[in-house]
């Protein structure tokens, strides 16, 4: 224990004499009475030791866990039940009067109730939803402020209360940086871009008052009709994994403690929650443990091992009838035993009580709180709800107080961490001054341009060449608005591809827009809960109008897709996201198919959250650009790509079917499961895994292996020579791809396994090596070991997940 001066000063509400003071009236009654000297003296280094433990979990020289363990002895069963729970005050959520009269401390028009606040707080809080809602950079800042003052003041021991928030692709508040959507990210292909991405986000979060994310999404999407598609990184585990470390290391750096420009990360949806049956969210994902360790726990492993995140959040869905909330085998065998894990586990909105109202698991919410605590949920999100009865069932014996003591243990170690009891408030001007940056601002510009996908260039329409151009027309639904995606917020700013083409034409040519069919009507409200589809009599006007402004263009840029409507997390029966198909929405293809037949020339730009079934469109159109959803300087960076101020390099992340009735198509399938095609269709996808163009050309050289035979346990290095063969600069990703031979269990005919994304000037060579580790090799053997097993490995290099050339590796 260490002591120090300051903590030894007269204190009039402890009712102790000091022990400087004590020390001095027992050296004047030394000479007088040895035996009361030696009382006194003992009871002076009594009330040392009392004031010290008084203060230790106050000290931050002491480490984290001897702060934690001090604190924890202190609390009663209230106070560290209360570190578990949290609140959410928003009015849509407090619907119910009753439910209004007893949680909230904030009014229907945000006033805060003092008074009501501190009783609800009286015990502390473990975390405050969303503080950023409706509230600018300062006014957040100084709202937090409000409340982790009212939270440190209202409790007995001071306990400050941790503030959480949506961070998807930027912090989801009002004048936050939207960067593209994580689906856009991943075709970067870049994860030293990503990392410096959520740099910039845990900056502006932290900066407002805000210590955790909830992100990033590691699901793998292998079902687009899934309308949670646009939140993940795409259909690989390998890229999933790569993206998904840069991000958490983005947001919380390297050290285990958070400095005042990062926050924790929460990966999620723990785990097999991106191919639900039926593509419905939250749907039961029944696959074989085999089938989840090789593939959906990949990039949690990943996560967790590298990027050690602080926290995690299970997922909704349930795999082997056992709900993730409630499944041990995944949470306390996998990820706290395998993984040796120690952060905190925070729940899904409203998942401990879904597993009563959704899952029929357990008959009362109650008995869902017991569950997923004894499971190893730490907190419930949104609201107290599953577990505000902790305390009576630790009280009638139902539940042991070690449970309870292992959660807030863990809670409050978070808050030590981030250091709230040492520096609990955020500085409004620094807010202002760090939140959509110009620098940031670039970040986001530099991320759209790089995420921009080249699916298609006959007769190299593309780059558009501006001198010609006198009268351009930009048509389509998604061509006048911005589109950020779900998960976002207003930034305050937002160039639609409209006002890109515009810009870039200015004082050159004319440039006209027309709706030509609708997504759906009216503005397209991601919180919204209807969704009104498209009006057939007013579509009508719509595309005559858009078809007559095309054949007086020169050219047509026209903007297809979907909206944030109609792509998006499905959280209710009345707020739906999923499809049954993946056609364009509405008339766009009867849109498309009349410009088109105008014979002016025309670029397709897609603004989506998922893939769609283009088939049609990708025959007929000359040249075709998917952005997704690029933020808020898409339109700016899909301008620069359209008159070749950037040269794309983007490579699609998820495959892209012909049809609907293609699914499941990812790339890294098993033998059999193409062994038949269909009967009148195709079985190849439209546009493969990995594939992307350019406004330049490249020619990868034969793979060369620095080894042919190694050990199960042994190293080799692939290289390649790359060569810009072309006459512009541009990028290249390079792909390595592996496929196991023979094994003893059937393994996918390929998987990602390494890659590189690089700038070659015209005529520029350069040689990229891939290291070949046991981790690259390894996989779930019939006995349920993660072995290398001898044999011959089929090593693929190439610029998509069809287009390699391959070497043999023997492993012996």
């Amino acid at each position: 224990m260490r002591f120090q001066s300051a903590r030894f000063q007269p204190d009039s509400r402890n009712g102790i004499m000091p022990p400087c003071l004590r020390l001095k009236a027992a050296m004047r009654l030394s000479y007088r009475s040895p035996a009361t000297f030696a009382l006194l003296l003992c009871s002076m280094f009594a009330s040392m030791f009392a004031i010290a433990q008084q203060s230790a979990y106050k000290d931050a020289a002491l480490p984290v866990e001897d702060r934690v363990m001090d604190l924890l002895h202190r609390m009663t069963l209230e106070e560290k039940a209360a570190q578990l729970g949290s609140t959410w005050q928003n009015p849509q959520i407090m619907s119910d009067p009753k439910q209004r009269e007893k949680l909230a401390f904030i009014d229907e028009n945000g006033k805060l109730l003092p008074e009501k606040a501190k009783e609800l707080l009286k015990n502390g809080l473990g975390e405050y939803v969303r503080p950023s809602e409706k509230r600018g950079p300062a006014e957040m800042v100084e709202f937090a402020n409000t409340i982790q003052k009212l939270v440190i003041e209202s409790n007995r021991l001071g306990i400050p209360v941790l503030f959480h928030d949506e961070c998807l692709h930027g912090h989801a508040a009002p004048q936050g940086t939207s960067f593209p959507v994580p689906i856009a990210l991943a075709s970067s292909w870049d994860p030293a871009l990503i990392h410096r991405v959520f740099s910039a986000v845990a900056e502006e979060v932290r900066a407002r008052g805000v210590q955790q994310c909830l992100m990033p999404v590691l699901d793998l999407a292998r079902d687009p009709r899934w309308g949670r598609t646009e939140e993940t990184y795409g259909e690989d585990p390998y890229l999933v994994s790569r993206m998904g470390v840069a991000a958490v290391t983005g947001l919380q750096g390297t050290a285990s403690a958070l400095d005042d420009r990062h926050v924790f990360a929460t990966v999620k949806h723990f785990a097999v929650h991106g191919q639900p049956e039926a593509g419905i969210n939250i749907g039961p994902a029944n696959y074989s443990e085999r089938v989840i360790r090789d593939n959906w726990l990949v990039p949690f492993e990943a996560a967790v091992k590298e990027g050690r995140p602080a926290s995690l959040m299970p997922s909704y869905n349930e795999v082997d009838g056992v709900p993730s909330h409630a499944n041990k085998w995944l949470i306390q065998k996998i990820l706290r035993g395998e993984w040796d894990w120690n952060g905190f586990i925070v729940s899904d909105y409203f998942a401990i009580a879904e597993m009563n109202r959704v899952h029929h698991l357990v008959g009362s919410n109650a008995e869902a709180g017991k569950l997923a605590l004894e499971t190893g949920v730490d907190i419930e999100l949104p609201q107290t709800d599953a577990y505000s009865t902790l305390v009576e069932m630790v009280h009638n014996g139902r539940i042991p107080e070690e449970l309870v003591d292992r959660s807030a243990a863990r809670v409050l170690r978070a808050k030590f961490l981030a250091g709230l009891f040492d520096h609990p408030y955020a500085d409004p001007a620094r807010a202002k001054q760090v939140t959509n940056s110009p620098e940031h601002q670039q970040l986001a510009l530099e991320t759209a341009r790089r995420s921009i996908i080249l699916l298609k260039n006959d007769k190299d329409l593309l780059p558009l060449d501006r001198t010609r151009l006198k009268k351009v027309a930009v048509i389509g639904p998604n061509a006048a608005e911005v589109h950020l995606g779900g998960y976002s917020d207003k930034p305050g700013r937002g160039v639609s591809v409209l006002e890109g083409v515009r810009a870039k034409l200015k004082n050159i040519a004319t440039v006209e827009y027309s709706q030509g069919a609708a997504i759906t009507e009216g503005p397209a409200v991601w919180e919204q809960d209807t969704v009104v589809p498209p009006d057939e009599k007013k579509d009508a006007v719509r595309i005559r109008q858009a078809v007559a402004l095309a054949r007086h263009s020169d050219l047509v840029v026209l903007v297809l897709g979907e909206n944030e409507q109609t792509s998006r997390e499905a959280w209710a029966p009345n707020h739906l996201g999923d499809r049954d198909d993946l056609n364009l929405i509405g008339r766009q293809q009867q849109l498309a198919d009349e410009v088109i037949a105008t014979g002016k020339p025309v670029v397709v730009v897609l603004l989506h959250g998922r893939p769609n079934s283009i088939a049609k469109l990708a025959r007929s159109a000359p040249a075709i650009l998917d952005g997704w959803y690029l933020g808020q300087e898409g339109g700016t960076a899909i301008a620069d790509v359209l008159f070749g101020d950037v040269n794309p390099g983007g490579k699609l992340p998820i495959t892209v079917p012909r049809s609907v009735g293609q699914l499941p198509d990812f790339y890294n399938h098993k033998p059999s499961a193409h062994a038949r095609p269909y009967v009148f269709a195709e079985s190849e996808p439209l546009f493969p895994f990995g594939f992307g163009l350019s406004y330049t050309t490249f020619r990868l050289g034969q793979p060369r292996l620095s080894a042919s035979t190694i050990s199960p346990s042994g190293h080799a290095t692939v290289e390649v020579d790359v060569t810009n063969t072309g006459k512009r600069a541009g990028d290249e990703v390079v792909q390595m791809y592996i496929h196991d031979e023979i094994s003893s269990v059937t393994r996918p005919v390929k998987e990602l396994k390494n890659f590189e994304r690089l700038s070659l000037k015209p005529g520029e060579s350069r040689t990229v090596r891939f290291e070949i580790t046991p981790e690259k090799l390894w996989f779930t053997n019939i006995d349920m070991k993660r072995v290398v097993e001898p044999g011959t490995f089929q090593i693929m290099v190439g610029t998509d997940s069809t287009k390699t050339q391959d070497v043999i590796l023997t492993v012996q």
